[in-house]
């Protein structure tokens, strides 16, 4: 057998300790069973309000809505859990727009070029 056979296969076991290490501490959590309350709304409402810039308003009222989607409304944001509003088909930030009951007002310093699709989307939770 050679010298490097014997050590095949063994353990490493040092020659010297040169230090003391105290034997790890291990602690578990001790989980209780945690209940979860999960409220879930019994009915959610979505309104749309439909219409298309003409590149030189800002502000948008009721009367603007497009006729082919039917009777829209824009609602008061105080009657509603959400509102947000798109730009041809981009979620704007709350600081781009303003809402009011009847009408909503755009606060960005450019406005969508004529035939750009605007949503205002309003949600209720009940």
């Amino acid at each position: 057998m050679k010298s490097g056979d014997k050590m095949k296969n063994q353990p490493y076991v040092p020659l010297k300790v040169t230090s003391s290490f105290p034997k790890p501490l291990m602690r578990t959590n001790i989980v209780t069973k945690q209940q979860f309350l999960i409220v879930c709304p019994k009915q959610v409402v979505s309104h749309e309000f439909f219409v298309i810039s003409d590149g030189r308003r800002r502000v948008f009222s009721d009367e603007d809505g497009l006729i082919e989607y039917g009777r829209q409304k824009i609602l008061n944001p105080l009657t509603v859990s959400y509102i947000n509003l798109f730009i041809n088909g981009i979620l704007q930030p709350k600081m781009n727009y303003q809402v009011e009951e009847g009408k909503f007002n755009l606060l960005t310093e450019d406005i969508p070029t004529e035939g750009t699709p605007i949503i205002l989307q309003m949600i209720t939770y009940y």
